[in-house]
């Protein structure tokens, strides 16, 4: 989230929005990144197991991805619309799972949420938190499409290092000593 790690709030679900899938955009996504025949030849894809064309999971991890891109930029503007300083985004350091539900067909719309279920202090990067988040999809009907959690990194507003970190970084700087530190570490 492009908010501060403190103002983050537990078990907050931020709607992403949704995205409707057409035969031809999974088609063209298939071809360029997940060619398997049930996902780019509707003949073959008839006699699969899915019954025609469906959508990659990667299409559909994707199109999350953009989509929860697209609200840290949006809840950006929101916070320097209110005259706020938004918070800092970093990366992520991984997936802890993903999985893929049910098939995406042509003509569903896929409804996308993000919910942070838990955060913490990074405990290797100071003035960093770690956002435990959880991102759903679901089609049309309600039905779970695909469901990850993620993990990500998030700025401390009010964070100060302690005088030993301080401290160790200053030494690190020392012509002789520094050379040293960052040997035995």
């Amino acid at each position: 989230m492009t908010r501060w790690f403190e103002d983050i709030v537990i078990d907050e679900v931020f709607p992403l929005g949704s995205h409707t899938f057409s035969a031809d955009e999974i088609v063209r996504f298939a071809a360029l990144y997940d060619p398997q025949y049930f996902h780019v030849d509707a003949a073959a894809a008839q006699h699969s197991q899915f019954g025609g064309v469906v959508a990659s999971g990667w299409h559909t991890v994707c199109v999350g991805h953009r989509k929860m891109v697209d609200a840290l930029f949006a809840e950006e503007e929101r916070l320097l619309g209110l005259g706020k300083e938004p918070g800092v985004s970093g990366p992520s350091p991984g997936v802890n799972s993903m999985v893929f539900k049910a098939p995406v067909r042509p003509g569903d719309t896929v409804n996308y949420e993000l919910v942070v279920t838990d955060k913490r202090a990074s405990n290797s990067i100071p003035g960093w938190g770690l956002l435990f988040n959880r991102l759903t999809a679901t089609n049309q009907h309600g039905e779970l499409v695909y469901r990850a959690e993620l993990v990500g990194f998030s700025k401390l507003r009010d964070y100060t290092m302690p005088l030993k970190l301080r401290l160790l970084l200053a030494l690190t700087r020392v012509p002789l000593i520094g050379p040293l530190l960052k040997r035995a570490s």
